[in-house]
C-alpha cells in the first residue's frame, strides 16, 4: 500500500524539502534567510483552511501546494518583520520594551541579602 499524502509529508523536514516535493521552484537566496517563516505561515495557512481533510489525496495535494506557493509568494514581496509571522514581530515591530523599574527590581531581588 502506497503512503498517504499525510504520510509523506511527516517526512519532510526543510522548506526545501516541501517545496521540491511539491513541485513549487522557488530561489534558494530567498528560502535561505525565509525558511522557518515559509514553513510557519504554511502551517498558519493550513489551519485557516477549512474542509482540507474531506478532499481526496490528488485534491489535497493541489491545495496544499496552492497554499505553499502562497506561503512562499508572501516571503518573495515582503520580509519576515512584516508579515509577522512569529511573535516576536507581531510585539510592538520587535521591539519590546522593559521599564527600568522592573529591571532595577529584578536586580534587587538577585542581590544576596547582606548579613
Amino acid at each position: 500500500m502506497d503512503p498517504t499524502l499525510i504520510q509523506r509529508l511527516k517526512a519532510l523536514s526543510s522548506a526545501e524539502d516541501f517545496l521540491d516535493f511539491f513541485g513549487v521552484p522557488y530561489e534558494p537566496r530567498i528560502v535561505q534567510v525565509n525558511r522557518l517563516h515559509i514553513l510557519k505561515r504554511f502551517y498558519q495557512y493550513l489551519h485557516k483552511t477549512p474542509g482540507l481533510s474531506n478532499l481526496d489525496e490528488i485534491e489535497m495535494f493541489r491545495r496544499y501546494r496552492e497554499l505553499l506557493v502562497q506561503a512562499y509568494a508572501d516571503f518573495v514581496a515582503s520580509t519576515p518583520a512584516k508579515e509577522k509571522v512569529f511573535k516576536v514581530f507581531q510585539d510592538a515591530d520587535g521591539r519590546q520594551s522593559v521599564p527600568v523599574s522592573a529591571l532595577l527590581d529584578s536586580l534587587a531581588q538577585r542581590r544576596p541579602m547582606a548579613a
